[in-house]
């Protein structure tokens, strides 16, 4: 195992503070694993003025849960040589209060960190319990609770003891020792007339979250087998909690006896401007070429230079990250050399890593050819022009939002797949993706899905046969390439135009478009944004009456209807029509709302009248609109979605 000091960033709940902003500031600072911070017998007290727990899902648990879970995959596939991963800083006083049996410390700052990972700790321990893994469970147990003689059991007990408010819904977390028990004492509800519950506290929120995640890992999701599922289950964990212990660590910052909290505090918060991984990368790069004798000048003008361009300095959006373009770069080519996930956070020390432990590069010269080279391809992904063979890949992937596939992409360019190749690997591709989209599958394994898939290929070669063969052979709703019978199923009745955003849609309907252009139409060429339109419109009582010629229901009025009122049923026939694929159209210019809301009989020429799209053309022939009207013409649709997005092993 080794650290890369140098590397090291100290972070905490609401900042990174860069290694040159820690010279002014009087403090021991040490790598610390993990849970030897919860070896002693000792308890971390939140002191009353800081504030409560607000870590949420999306901005912390997640990425915390990313980084854990991947250091447990990296031990359970035996690459235990990986860089230590520190998932950020604790700041902790000196100052000791004296207690009768337990030594008591203030936390300064990380007591959103310390909280979290308590509440991940109760997670593991009620899952092994539940599994009847006890061993486990006591162990685990031993992190979050102090044992022995106590001066104050009911508070001293604790390893971590939250602000006041807190006390109550921490202390639910750690003693009533089950996902059941605590589900039962803070049951889902829901106002009336919501349509969604009302969220748990927030401790309780993180606790059900971990222990999700946690039963994902180790027992699958229903649809895939979990990691080493050939292993038996307390091995499994045992080799999680050993990684625990020994990749994951913590930077404790010990405050001299003599300092003030509360400067150190403000001292923290005070944000420099962060040296940017790419800035990092290059002294790391330009260091190893002096000392190798390399002319750095030389190598900075022919290769370098361009990666100092504002253009990759911008930043712009991957999930939820906004990052500069040089990060997301770097993050891909590292993926696609290594494949392997690389978080971007982790990229520097990753990087460090690969160059000093694989050696791919028998120069400085050979490794920055390459990222110049791979640095083009991906300036080619992210602004494609029309002309290339990749734009319409590109474009795609760009509407659905699908980044991941970059790192496959670049393996890819590497391999100088021929024109009509690359048309081939686009359609897969496309295919592949589209379908999941319009049934609604998870995209959360697609970091994986196509690391594998390049993988594959490395090994099969690169070729259209080979990528369709590979996606063709996955299966479970995380990963698999969807038949025409589930495409169908969910193209008559799922809700798209809630589910998908605008440039999906309009990207769907523009392809089906095109299949209605023959040899003998005049090309048409649209450089102006399209809109999606309801043909039937979603305001559609006062105009559009029901096929027995009675008016729709409103919203409260079917709530208040009689589950067979034939009124009713016809109204939710209707509103379930509404969204599909069937019932959507693109225009060039949209409607005002008074021709869109009206009539069948004044709409259908105002289509017509709008737009020389083929697409709309088609809707001459339809003397009503209706749901059966909207069934047949989604049916059609499809007959034509099929050819241009096939199936599997088509």
């Amino acid at each position: 195992m080794e650290v890369w000091p140098a590397t090291l960033a100290y972070t905490h709940d609401d900042l990174l503070i860069e290694p040159r902003e820690r010279e002014s500031i009087s403090m021991d600072a040490n790598a610390t694993p993990l849970l030897a911070l919860f070896e002693k017998k000792m308890r971390l007290e939140v002191p009353l003025f800081q504030r409560q727990y607000v870590w949420n899902c999306e901005q912390q648990w997640e990425p915390l849960w990313e980084d854990i879970s991947r250091k447990f995959t990296e031990w359970l596939e035996g690459r235990k040589d990986a860089p230590v991963h520190f998932l950020g800083a604790i700041v902790l006083d000196q100052k000791q209060t004296p207690s009768t049996h337990v030594e008591k410390r203030h936390v300064i700052d990380g007591q959103q960190r310390l909280t979290t990972l308590q509440i991940l700790l109760a997670a593991f321990r009620d899952f092994c319990r539940e599994q009847g893994c006890e061993e486990l469970a006591k162990e685990f147990e031993g992190y979050t609770l102090n044992k022995g003689m106590m001066g104050d059991p009911d508070v001293d007990r604790f390893k971590v003891w939250p602000t006041q408010l807190d006390r109550p819904l921490f202390r639910d977390v750690m003693h009533l020792l089950s996902r059941e028990a605590i589900e039962a004492k803070y049951p889902l509800r829901r106002q009336k007339w919501a349509r969604k519950y009302d969220p748990r506290p927030r401790i309780v929120e993180a606790y059900l979250f971990f222990s999700d995640q946690i039963r994902d890992f180790f027992l699958g999701n229903g649809e895939d087998a979990p990691l080493m599922a050939d292993q038996p289950l307390d091995a499994r964990i045992e080799e999680t909690l050993q990684a625990l212990k020994n990749a994951l660590h913590v930077v404790a910052i010990d405050l001299e006896r003599d300092d003030d909290a509360q400067v150190i505090f403000e001292t923290l918060n005070a944000r420099g401007e962060p040296l940017l991984p790419a800035d990092l990368l290059r002294n790391y790069i330009f260091l190893r070429a002096a000392r190798q004798g390399e002319p750095q000048e030389e190598l900075y003008e022919t290769y370098w230079r361009k990666f100092d361009d504002d253009f990759w300095r911008e930043e712009v959006r991957q999930g939820r990250l906004i990052r500069p373009r040089s990060d997301l770069f770097m993050q891909h080519f590292l993926s696609s050399r290594q494949m392997v996930d690389i978080p971007v956070k982790h990229l520097y020390v990753e990087y460090r890593f690969w160059i000093e432990r694989k050696r791919p590069f028998d120069t400085v010269a050979e490794e920055l050819a390459a990222l110049s080279r791979q640095g083009d391809d991906f300036r080619r992904i992210i602004e494609p022009q029309a002309d290339d063979v990749i734009f319409d890949l590109a474009t795609f992937l760009e509407s659905f939002d699908v980044r991941t596939a970059y790192p496959l992409l670049l393996f890819l360019l590497e391999g100088k797949l021929s024109g009509h190749d690359w048309k081939e690997v686009a359609a897969i591709l496309e295919s592949y993706l589209l379908r999941r989209t319009v049934l609604g599958w998870s995209t959360k394994a697609y970091n994986r899905i196509f690391l594998n898939v390049a993988k594959s290929l490395h090994k099969a070669g690169p070729t259209p046969e080979n990528l369709r063969a590979t996606l063709s052979g996955l299966s479970g709703e995380s990963s698999a390439w969807p038949s025409d019978e589930d495409l169908f199923s969910a193209w008559q009745t799922r809700q798209m135009y809630h589910d998908l955003n605008n440039a999906k849609l309009v990207h769907v309907l523009r392809r089906l478009n095109d299949t209605y252009l023959t040899s003998k139409n005049e090309k048409i060429t649209i450089d102006c944004p399209l809109t999606v339109e309801h043909i039937l419109p979603q305001d559609w009582i006062e105009h559009w009456a029901l096929p027995g010629g009675e008016v729709g229901l409103e919203l409260d009025e079917l709530y208040d209807a009689e589950p067979d009122n034939a009124r009713a049923v016809a109204t939710h026939r209707r509103n379930a029509a509404l969204q599909t694929v069937g019932n959507l159209t693109i225009l060039t210019q949209q409607l005002n709302s008074a021709v869109s809301n009206s009539g069948w009989l004044v709409k259908k020429p105002q289509l017509l009248q709008g737009s020389l799209l083929p697409l709309n053309i088609q809707l001459h022939e339809h003397d009503t609109w209706d749901e059966n009207a909207i069934a047949a013409r989604g049916k059609e649709l499809f007959e034509r979605a099929i050819k241009i997005w096939p199936a599997p092993g088509t």
